[in-house]
């Protein structure tokens, strides 16, 4: 310490910090400042922290490392399935955009629409018009989002296995959470909404409709 700092600060030259002569320290305590209240409710998310840190994606394309390709072996209340069909499946989408937000995937391991067989294909467009209407009827929702994205570069999480996001609307659902947060809002616990879904889901589907001359 300087001569000025130390003259400064009353301290004599040499002394070290804290040296006898040297005023206490304050310790403060919470109590000692008022607390604020910003009018605002807290929304914890620790669950999002799984996949923020990526830790059910898949290190590589394949089969083995796939989770649609493990889901069908389990349970369907674990799994979170809600439907099953002769060549794919409906489940629960794990990180929902929407309470109800389901997703139509072949068994088979294939990345790319055109990909698909005829079978698979005639099933996921089905299997999408059923669960439509299996939401509509459970959460009436205004309206839905239909889509795949092929690629990560379209912003497929797995983009190696192929699957149709069939995604809930309600006016006024888009808030600022998802923009500022990167958060979105669930009001009800996943095994809940499967339980739901698969109740209202029918037990005999319906064959697709043929058009005249496809049996000739």
């Amino acid at each position: 310490m300087s001569d000025e700092r130390a003259a400064a600060s009353g301290a004599p030259h040499g002394a070290a910090p804290g040296a006898a002569g040297d005023p206490a320290p304050t310790v403060e305590t919470p109590d000692a400042h008022p607390r604020f209240d910003d009018g605002l409710e807290r929304l914890w998310t620790p669950h999002r922290m799984v996949y923020i840190g990526g830790q059910d994606k898949p290190t590589d394309d394949s089969r083995a490392q796939c989770p649609f390709c493990r889901i069908p072996d389990r349970s369907d209340e674990d799994g979170l399935i809600v439907a099953r069909g002769e060549v794919a499946y409906v489940v629960l989408n794990l990180y929902p955009y929407n309470p109800g937000h389901l997703m139509v995937v072949p068994y088979r391991h294939v990345s790319d629409y055109t990909e698909l067989t005829e079978a698979e294909t005639v099933e996921v467009a089905h299997l999408t018009q059923t669960a439509m209407s299996v939401v509509r009827a459970v959460s009436a929702p205004d309206g839905f989002n239909l889509g795949m994205n092929q690629g990560a570069v379209a912003g497929a999480g797995i983009a190696a296995h192929l699957h149709q996001h069939v995604v809930p609307r309600w006016t006024g659902d888009a808030n600022f959470l998802p923009v500022v947060a990167h958060t979105k809002a669930v009001p009800e616990l996943l095994a809940d909404t499967r339980a739901r879904l698969a109740a209202a889901w029918p037990a005999h589907l319906p064959a697709p409709a043929t058009t005249e001359g496809d049996d000739a």
